[in-house]
This record gives structure tokens, C-alpha cells and sequence, in this order.
């Protein structure tokens, strides 16, 4: 089959799990099943920072924007893998792949910048605990947000607009949702300029972040270290912990899939490590970042308690 230029003209075959079709009803229960548990999870998060007066600190603020994140990120694909496992419709449009690389590539990014405003955050209550609430004050965390979410949503406008000039050969997509490496899979021209282009910016957005939160982290271990109380230090390593979990598993998916050359980008392995990150990580978040703190299982009974005396 002779290939042609599609110059976005056409609707995309997305191949999905088609490869392992035995696979495809297993996959489509798990992801299911995780979805739900992920829109659950994130929006007792969101609903608990907002009810509960004890959660109004920074922490629980961009907690809340996390949670906010893992919902957009996760629906922007998930719906879409779920109608593939089917086998109803592999197809998508011309505008639907568009929107969907540049919304995914916006939240992703982020979620990058965020999870340095949140390391900062915690350096800021570790480190500097008696100037916390002044440092972290309202206004500026609003800002630190604004500006997380404006960071990425022009990371992707950069990165999805060198996309969209590249002429492509082909419509059918490797891939269960319109991601990056694939479509540089289908570039017809040379890529390596817009390679290069993309690749200082994926560095600035993930590789720069990566840097300073584990620089963060090396002025909270010391930190801790110096504390006495071997409880004080226990409740720091463990919150401290929990972010720097999140932190890998989020980085390091992001990191296998977008800073590798595209000659050696497998596809196959690329849809699972897409499934970690899109299924896999929202889910973790939450449960990470509440199962053993108190003051979200302290909200949580409140409301709950609640709701059972006005019913």
C-alpha cells in the first residue's frame, strides 16, 4: 500500500490492543474498573479540600489541583481506549486527534511544573516551618497554580504546533490515543530539526523540574535529619516520601517515552507505558497522598457523619 500525504485531511485508525484481540476484554474490564476508582478517589480529594476548613492549607490546595489534573488527564484519554477496546469504532477525527494531543500534552505538562510548586511547598514546611504560612501565603499560591497550569498549556501549544507543520504519510496510528512519538512515527519529511526543537523543550519541562525537586528534597533530608523528635521525623519522611513516590513513577514514564530518540521508541511497549501513566498513576495519587493521613480520614468521617445525621 503506497503511502500519502493526510496533511490531517483524514480521520485517524487508532490500532490500539488490536495486536493481542485475546487481551482486549481483560484490558477493557481493568481499565473500567480503574477509571471509576480513579474519578472517585480524585474527586473525594477535590470535594474534601473544599468542605473542610482543617484542608484549606497549601498542601491540600495543590493536592486539590492535583487531583483537578488526574481527572482531565485520564478522562482525555480513557473514554477514547475504552470505545477502541470494543471494537466499535477505532476511528478518530482529524479535530478530535488535535485536541487530544494538545490537551494531553498541556495537562501532562502540568503536572510537571506542579509537582515542583508541591516539592516546594513541602521544603517550605520542612526546612522554613516557622516563616511557613508567610512564605506560603494565599496570594502566592494562587499564582504558583496559575502559573502551572499557563507553563504547560504553552509547552503544548509549542510542541503540538511544530506537530501540526510536519506532513504525515499514513492514518493509522500504533497507539490507543494521539501521542507525540507516534505521530513523529508518520512524519513523511526529515524530523530531526523538530526533534531537536521538542527536545529542549521537553528538557526544560521535565528534565529542569526532575532537577529541582530532588534538590528540594536534598535540603528536606537534611533537615530532618537534624530533628530530634523520632516521631517529627517519621511524619516528614513519610509526607516527604509519598511525594517523591508520585514523583517517580510520573517522571520516569514521562521520562522513557519522550526523551528517547524516535528510532528507538517501540510502539508496543509505548502503549504500556502509556497505560501506567494514564491508568495507573491517577490512581495512585490519591491513594499516596491520603491513605495514612489523618486529616483527610478526619474529613472524610466528618462528612460522612454528616450526611447520616441530616438523612
Amino acid at each position: 500500500m503506497g503511502s500519502f500525504n493526510t496533511s490531517f485531511e483524514d480521520a485517524f485508525i487508532l490500532v490500539g490492543f488490536s495486536d493481542w484481540p485475546q487481551l482486549e476484554p481483560i484490558l477493557f474490564v481493568f481499565i473500567l474498573i480503574f477509571y471509576s476508582l480513579t474519578l472517585f478517589g480524585n474527586t473525594i480529594i477535590i470535594t474534601l479540600s473544599w468542605l473542610d476548613l482543617r484542608l484549606h492549607t497549601p498542601m491540600y490546595f495543590f493536592l486539590s489541583h492535583l487531583s483537578l489534573l488526574d481527572l482531565c488527564f485520564t478522562t482525555s484519554t480513557v473514554p477514547q481506549l475504552l470505545i477502541n477496546l470494543c471494537g466499535v469504532d477505532r476511528t478518530i477525527t482529524r479535530e478530535g486527534c488535535v485536541a487530544q494531543l494538545f490537551i494531553y500534552l498541556a495537562l501532562g505538562s502540568t503536572e510537571c511544573v506542579l509537582l515542583v510548586v508541591m516539592a516546594f511547598d513541602r521544603y517550605a514546611a520542612v526546612c522554613r516551618p516557622l516563616h511557613y504560612m508567610a512564605i506560603m501565603h494565599p496570594r502566592l499560591c494562587q499564582t504558583l497554580a496559575v502559573a502551572s497550569w499557563g507553563a504547560g498549556f504553552v509547552n503544548s501549544l509549542i510542541q503540538t504546533g511544530l506537530a501540526m507543520a510536519m506532513p504525515l504519510c499514513g492514518h493509522q496510528l500504533n497507539h490507543f490515543f494521539c501521542e507525540m512519538p507516534v505521530f513523529l512515527k508518520l512524519a513523511c519529511a526529515d524530523t530531526e530539526g523538530t526533534e531537536a526543537k521538542m527536545f529542549v523543550a521537553r528538557v526544560i519541562i521535565v528534565v529542569v523540574p526532575v532537577a529541582l525537586i530532588l534538590g528540594s528534597y536534598v535540603h528536606i533530608a537534611r533537615a530532618v535529619l537534624r530533628v530530634k523528635s523520632m516521631a517529627g521525623r517519621r511524619k516528614a519522611f513519610e509526607t516527604c516520601g509519598c511525594h517523591l513516590l508520585v514523583v517517580f513513577l510520573f517522571y520516569g514514564s514521562a521520562i522513557y517515552t519522550y526523551l528517547q530518540s524516535i528510532h528507538s521508541y517501540s510502539e508496543s511497549e509505548g502503549k504500556f507505558v502509556a497505560l501506567f501513566y494514564t491508568i495507573i498513576t491517577p490512581i495512585l495519587n490519591p491513594l499516596i497522598y491520603t491513605l495514612r493521613n489523618k486529616d483527610v480520614k478526619g474529613a472524610l468521617w466528618k462528612v460522612l457523619w454528616r450526611g447520616r445525621d441530616s438523612g
